[in-house]
């Protein structure tokens, strides 16, 4: 029994939606024609078939930063998206002397603009193919749970070769329902990144960690980068001789103010839910995995902190990834707040108990079903006995010398094979980002706070029961107490490896020269490599094992809740969604009332002249002269500065534009409410709000606080006075 999304009936899609308002739903583009009803009643005033042409407009100009959302905003090439997506290119260009992170960009010309670095790209959608047919027969014919992953992994190879046979594209296969579904997406690769323009970081990150998603919000989280292409239109690497890309599409700007109740639509890239997902598998989560991970977390940016108070250096390399540890620790935190809060663990078994006995009721229809939740079940549990020893491999496998010794000598083995029988990210399509990533190594990596980081999961390590512990680091280590760590980090620091000219080098060795090196690094790699092969082949078996269960116990789900009327839509998965709704208050769980809106001269009350609320003197001078530029809202008396909706969003959502009735760009969406973040497990359609920055205080910043009359002019919205 398979589902295919996009045959879901109108019926179904209509009757899945709350009579009041949107709310829930990442919605694939190409099911909005069959829920044109409720998009019309929410405020809609675009045909729906026009949001289905991904290449046309408005969607043409969304893009993906592969982590992030973007959208283009002007023919030349343009494009803004959010401060804190753009924030690892305006480290990579910061220095103690040279702070972008704390006193912002602002490119005088597109000559003046600077690159985001060698592996920012920007992929913007080309075609959609479905692929389901071919990629389940490859599966289907598969004889055991390894060949199956083995299959999937060769067709996805040779769909993804064609796809990309022309250059200056990359392709990627998605699965949507746990395999029941796949489609095959073609992305022109935009390989040459700059930054244009980004506000000081006491506009882009007004509030910090103590507001993050919290509400209410003041935030000016926004940033442009601009897209270049070689003279020839072509996608290439960056160079001087490049030139601005030419979108097809780009977005206008809302020339119509935003109101409550107003209709607002988010098209994005959103990461990954697990609203589908067991309830086992929610509670292994809920009681283990954000536990451990925040506290990990916590335990190594006070590690990170104290070092950067005394070394400028660390702080500013190390600034992106402490501000990555802070935002997924305080939105672990917040989730398991909203669990405990909406007992999401006793909704989950609700939920699943209701589809089992739906299935047991349906006899021998659903027997195959039955088995399939069973197995996931029994893979589960497998997982759950080393996962501790899971964590620990990948993060000190995830630290930068052990991490760069690793990829060059995993790179040295695949290099040896065919290209199609390479493992995926190391195939010839993958060289660029590998060598990009070694490349900027020195730009995030300090070899005495990597020592400490090397440490803490070393000691981490050691604590781990003896049936996961693994015989090749044992024998690395020589010990368990506190000197065989010494000893072991003392060893590492003699690698060279933080030498960019001697990494590089390394870039091109076979497996042989770096079987017989003796940087200490690369020692490490060699001796674990054993252990880690035979671990990804325990993990392949498994995968394949759920390639089957899953696809079969998630149609029944998706076909039992359409029975129901309930909604059908797929996990999110880093692929493209639009998620509708309207401008809405809420609130708290207190009993204070929120407004929809943020106002200016809140930002000047919160402003105490320390980081987080540090605001420009420019921004205080302006609010205290009433200088709105043009951009004040009749009803508000005031610029807005940012906004609540009820979209429904998760990571990777991050600086999709927010649209409005017209398909005009009225907000860039930045964050979640802190009651909201349970909604990647389970949805709560009460409390659930997203925060988007105005369009108008964007402008505002741009041309009273940090002027970029250039930017605003490229945008045809040339300020006002």
């Amino acid at each position: 029994m398979r589902l295919s999304l996009l045959s879901l009936s109108a019926a179904a899609a209509l009757a899945a939606l709350p009579a009041t308002h949107a709310a829930e739903g990442m919605w694939v583009p190409q099911q909005l024609p069959e829920i044109a009803g409720p998009l019309k009643k929410a405020g809609l005033k675009l045909d729906p078939k026009q949001l289905a042409d991904l290449t046309g407009d408005p969607l043409g100009a969304v893009v993906s930063l592969g982590g992030c959302t973007a959208s283009f905003v002007s023919p030349q090439g343009l494009v803004v998206t959010n401060h804190h997506c753009a924030y690892g290119a305006i480290q990579l260009n910061s220095t103690p002397e040279n702070n972008l992170m704390r006193d912002g960009f602002n490119a005088a010309a597109p000559a003046d603009e600077i690159t985001a670095g060698p592996n920012a790209r920007i992929y913007v959608l080309d075609d959609i193919t479905d692929v389901t047919d071919q990629v389940r027969a490859a599966i289907d014919a598969a004889p055991d749970p390894l060949a199956r992953t083995q299959a999937l992994d060769a067709v996805e190879k040779r769909l993804v070769a064609g796809c990309e046979a022309e250059p200056g594209y990359r392709c990627r296969l998605y699965s949507f329902l746990g395999g029941n579904d796949y489609r095959l997406f073609r992305n022109l690769e935009i390989r040459d990144v700059r930054l244009a323009y980004a506000p000081p970081g006491s506009v882009g990150n007004y509030g910090g960690e103590i507001d993050n998603w919290m509400w209410p919000r003041h935030t000016g989280d926004f940033a442009f980068y601009r897209a270049y292409v070689g003279p020839d239109g072509k996608p290439a690497a960056h160079s001087p001789g490049n030139v601005p890309y030419r979108p097809k599409h780009w977005l206008k700007i809302a020339d119509k103010p935003l109101r409550e109740g107003d209709f607002v639509m988010a098209a994005g890239y959103p990461g990954r839910t697990s609203r589908y997902a067991l309830a086992g598998e929610f509670e292994d989560t809920e009681q283990w995995g954000y536990p451990t991970t925040s506290r990990h977390y916590r335990a190594l940016i006070a590690l990170v902190e104290a070092r950067g108070k005394a070394d400028p250096d660390i702080e500013v390399k190390y600034a992106s990834t402490v501000r990555g540890w802070e935002n997924t620790m305080k939105n672990y935190e917040g989730q398991l707040a909203g669990f405990e809060r909406t007992g999401a663990a006793g909704t989950k078994r609700a939920q699943e108990a209701a589809v089992l006995e739906w299935l047991r009721g349906r006899g021998e229809e659903g027997a195959d079903a039955l088995a399939a939740h069973q197995r996931l079940v029994a893979l589960d549990e497998a997982e759950r006995a080393t996962r501790e020893r899971d964590l620990v491999l990948r993060m000190l496998n995830g630290t930068g010398a052990i991490s760069a010794a690793s990829t060059l000598y995993r790179l040295a083995i695949e290099r040896g094979k065919p290209d199609a029988e390479r493992e995926q990210g190391y195939q010839d399509r993958d060289l660029p980002t590998i060598e990009g990533g070694l490349r900027q190594m020195d730009r995030r990596y300090v070899p005495a706070m990597d020592r400490e980081l090397q440490a803490y999961w070393l000691a981490e390590y050691v604590k781990l029961p003896q049936p996961q512990r693994v015989k090749a680091i044992d024998d690395w280590l020589g010990g368990s107490d506190a000197k065989a760590i010494e000893r072991a980090l003392d060893r590492l620091a003699g690698t060279r490896l933080g030498d960019t000219e001697y990494r590089m080098a390394l870039l091109s060795a076979d497996r042989k020269t770096l079987e017989a090196s003796r940087d200490p690094a690369i020692r490490y790699a060699v001796a674990l490599m054993p252990t880690q092969l035979e671990l990804e082949r325990e993990s392949k078996i498994r995968a394949g094992e759920r390639l089957a269960a899953r696809a079969t116990y998630l149609a029944a789900v998706a076909e039992h809740r359409r029975s129901q009327g309930g909604h059908v839509y797929p996990d999110a998965n880093s692929s493209l969604r639009i998620t509708f709704g309207n401008v809405r208050p809420y609130t708290k769980l207190d009993g204070t009332r929120q407004q929809a809106f943020t106002r200016l001269e809140e930002v000047a009350a919160k402003a105490t002249g320390e980081e987080p609320f540090d605001a420009p003197q420019a921004l205080l001078d302006a609010v205290q002269a009433k200088r709105h530029g043009g951009l004040a809202d009749r009803r508000l008396r005031t610029v807005p500065v940012n906004f609540l909706s009820d979209l429904d969003v998760t990571g990777g959502n991050s600086g999709s534009p927010v649209l409005d009735a017209q398909g005009r760009l009225t907000g860039l969406l930045f964050d979640m409410n802190w009651e909201a973040v349970v909604s990647n497990w389970v949805f709560d359609g009460e409390m659930t709000r997203t925060i988007s920055l105005d369009q108008r205080y964007m402008r505002w910043i741009m041309q009273e606080v940090y002027p970029a009359p250039a930017l605003l002019e490229e945008m045809g919205v040339a300020p006002r006075r």
